[in-house]
This record gives structure tokens, C-alpha cells and sequence, in this order.
């Protein structure tokens, strides 16, 4: 009840988000039950059924992983003061929204079931002069339990993915987290160096909590002062630490390497028994389509750390302010922006490489490769956007800050171009390198 309300008073910009979550579960739920149409309307080949319902994979990957980025900005869910008060802690929030995206997906699926139906004609009739009956095996009853199932596969894997990522962590550097925290007498946090009596905890004034001197009344009605047992804070103007670079760059170039070398290897298998890719491109070997999977793990790996290396390459040589501020942008927002900039990657050169293996004697796109291909498309880009929206409100105060101090807002719209036209330098070619030489081992060169 509580997910719905904040569901209902939320921005509409963020509605809008959750809407085109919504959106894309419809997606990829029509192409799940598209594949139970054709599974039942051909039983004498169960595996292009298998091979039909893997592809499904793809396009659920991608709403997945959008919807965990749409719930990531949701600012409804954001630990704030005064929450924990009233028993909205991190937990309670992180499961507010994982119910918050389950619901936007499962508000997906059901219209994809009430398209599914109504195209197969058992709402309103057959639509369309039953072009696609024979498809969508309209003259067999629907299994409505086999349905569900699919149906539930978004929900239930953006819901707990959401979970995983927004779970409750300690965020604190190792050296500042200490030994594990033990409990000492009335649930008191840590235990005393030395054994005290019970009689210690009878005497008014005999321990004060917190930092300073602490005065104990003794027996005979001294006064013995102690020391301090707590070191003072440390200086709060301080600075933080600056972050470290992403780590996920060795093993980012090692699996794109092993990919493209899978897919090199495939180019020796021409056996003729292998995968039909969708949308009348080249058969080849089953071994290229693993080659694809990792090199587009390898891009995701590896899109933190590029995004980090050319936040410092544009720093280098002597920079100037417009230089430093973009670079330091690229360097803190690595992470955030460089993943999902990486899987645009690979969704770009996979994209590229089925265009240029596309056979034009072949049958032209199906409806259902170009859906797939329109929403794998649009969830990467969306994630994208929605990473870099984060990031922005992330360094809002840094931002305010800027113009408090005089900083034109020029030199803050001039240093954004500058960080997108320093990314577009470095992975547009990364991108089209990747793509020519996957296509390479179908190509047949």
C-alpha cells in the first residue's frame, strides 16, 4: 500500500520512467508468449522453439537492466533523514522499490497478455483477417498456466535484481569500519577493556557516554576525574580521498579478447550444422554466438575504466579549468556512466554486424526480430540516459556550488560537450572496430 501512494505522488518525470518500464516488459512479454504461439503451433520442432525462446533472453536482459536503473533515480526510495523514525529504513526502502518495479512490470505483462489474445482472436474476434492465426495457433486452446509463467519472468527478475542492487551496505572505507561490533552489558555497543562490577552501573555519573572527561563520585565523596576515552574527530574540511580507478579493465580487455578469439576459432567450423540467426542473416556455427556474449560482457567490463582513462588523457598536457572539470566529471561518474555507455557499445557493434551480414536475397526483417531489435535498442539507450540523469543530480551541489562562485554556466554547458565529445572519440571507433571483426567469421572472409 505504501509502494502505491509513493507510486502515485511521485514526479512526472519519474512516472514517465516507470511508464516506460512498463512499455518495455509489455515488449519482451508479447515476444515470450509469441514464442509459446509458435511452440505450440509446431511440436514436431522442439529445438527452434528452445533456439526462439534463447533469443528471448536478450530483450529481457535489457528491461531488466533498465529497470534497475530506473529504480536506482527514483527519489521516492532515497534514504533520508528522518525515515528510520518512523521504520523506513534502507531495508524497508529497498523493498518498496523492488514492489514499485515489480508492479510497473507486471502492469507490462498484462497488457502484453490482453494484445496477445486479442491478435489471437479470443476477445474480440480475429483482428488483422487473421494474418497471424496460423502463428499464433489461435485453433488451440491458450495454456493459461504456461502463459503466466512467462509472464512472470520479468516481473519477478527485475523485482529481485532491483533487490541486489539497492540493498542495504556499509559504503565505509575498511580502515574506517573497525573490528566487529560486539555487545556489552545492557545491549551497550562494544565491550570494556577491563571487568567492571555491577555496582559501577549503580552509581550516578559513574560512566558519561560520548567524548570528554567523566567524573566519578567515589565512597568517601572525591571527585576523581578521568581521561578522555575517545580520540577527537577528525578535521571535517578535509577533504575526501580521491576515488580509485575501476579495476574492471584487465579483465573487460581479457573476455573481448576471448571473444573475438571465439569468434575467430568459429570461422574454421564451417560444418554446416549451426544457428540460423534471425532476420535472414547467414547461418554459422554455434560457437559465434558465445564469441558475441562475451564480447559484449568484455564492453560492459570494460566501459568503467575507458570512461575513467579518458576522464585522464583529457587532463594531461598542461589542462586548463574548462579541461580539468570535464575530466574530474568523467573520472568520479566512471562507474555510473561507463557501464551502461559499454553495453551501448556492444548492442552498437552487434547491430552493425548483423547490417552488414544481412543477405539481401533473404527474407526482410520479421515483426518480431525488428520488436527485439527496437527494444534491446531502446533500453541500452534509455539506460544511458537515465544513468547520466543520476549523475547529474548526483553532483548537483558541486554544481551550485560552481555558480556560487562565479563559474559561468557557458563553461559548465561547454565542459558537458567536451565530456561527450571525448567519449564519442574513443568509443565510436572501439565500436566499429569490435563490429568489423565480429562479422568477420560469418562473412566468410
Amino acid at each position: 500500500m505504501l509502494a502505491l501512494r509513493l507510486t502515485r505522488g511521485s514526479h512526472p518525470a519519474v512516472q514517465l520512467r516507470r511508464l516506460l518500464v512498463a512499455v518495455a516488459s509489455a515488449g519482451t512479454g508479447f515476444l515470450l508468449l509469441c514464442t509459446l504461439g509458435y511452440a505450440m503451433g509446431h511440436p514436431d520442432s522442439p529445438a527452434a522453439s528452445a533456439l526462439r525462446l534463447a533469443w528471448c533472453a536478450t530483450p529481457l536482459a535489457a528491461t531488466v537492466y533498465f529497470a534497475v536503473a530506473v529504480a536506482r533515480t527514483d527519489p521516492a526510495t532515497k534514504p533520508r533523514p528522518g525515515l528510520s523514525a518512523i521504520g523506513l529504513g534502507p531495508g524497508r526502502l529497498m523493498a518498496i522499490s523492488a514492489t514499485t518495479t515489480a508492479l510497473a512490470c507486471l502492469l507490462g505483462s498484462m497488457l502484453a497478455l490482453l494484445f496477445f489474445l486479442h491478435l489471437r482472436g479470443d476477445l474480440t474476434g480475429m483482428p488483422f483477417d487473421g494474418a497471424a492465426a496460423e502463428f499464433l495457433a489461435s485453433d488451440q486452446p491458450l495454456p493459461l498456466p504456461a502463459a503466466l509463467t512467462l509472464l512472470s519472468l520479468v516481473p519477478a527478475t527485475a523485482s529481485v535484481a532491483v533487490a541486489l542492487v539497492l540493498r542495504p551496505r556499509d559504503l565505509r572505507p575498511a580502515s574506517e569500519k573497525g573490528p566487529a561490533r560486539s555487545y556489552g552489558r545492557f545491549g551497550a555497543h562494544g565491550r570494556p577493556g577491563a571487568r567492571e562490577t555491577f555496582g559501577a552501573y549503580g552509581r550516578f555519573g559513574a560512566r558519561l557516554r560520548g567524548g570528554g572527561r567523566s567524573d566519578a563520585t567515589e565512597d568517601d565523596g572525591t571527585v576523581e576525574e578521568s581521561e578522555p576515552t575517545t580520540a577527537p574527530d577528525p578535521d571535517p574540511s578535509r577533504p575526501p580521498a580521491p576515488r580509485e580507478a575501476p579495476r574492471g579493465l584487465p579483465w573487460g580487455v581479457a573476455v573481448l579478447a576471448a571473444g573475438l578469439a571465439v569468434e575467430a576459432y568459429a570461422n574454421r567450423e564451417r560444418d554446416g550444422g549451426g544457428l540460423s540467426l534471425p532476420g535472414g542473416l547467414a547461418d554459422g556455427p554455434a560457437s559465434v554466438l558465445a564469441g558475441w556474449v562475451l564480447t559484449a560482457i568484455g564492453l560492459a567490463l570494460a566501459g568503467p575504466g575507458l570512461t575513467h582513462l579518458c576522464g585522464r588523457l583529457l587532463q594531461s598536457v598542461s589542462p586548463g579549468a574548462l579541461r580539468l572539470l570535464a575530466g574530474r566529471v568523467l573520472m568520479e561518474e566512471a562507474t555510473r556512466i561507463g557501464r551502461p555507455l559499454g553495453v551501448v557499445c556492444a548492442v552498437a557493434s552487434g547491430a552493425f554486424a548483423m547490417t552488414a551480414l544481412y543477405d539481401p536475397n533473404a527474407p526482410s526483417f520479421g515483426p518480431l526480430t525488428t520488436l527485439g531489435g527496437l527494444l534491446v535498442t531502446g533500453c541500452t539507450v534509455a539506460t544511458l540516459l537515465t544513468a547520466a540523469l543520476e549523475a547529474k543530480h548526483a553532483r548537483a551541489d558541486t554544481t551550485a556550488a560552481l555558480l556560487r562562485l562565479g563559474a559561468p554556466a557557458t563553461m559548465l554547458r561547454s565542459a558537458a560537450a567536451l565530456r561527450a565529445g571525448a567519449l564519442l572519440a574513443l568509443f565510436l571507433p572501439l565500436t566499429l572496430f569490435v563490429a568489423e571483426l565480429a562479422a568477420l567469421p560469418l562473412a566468410g572472409r
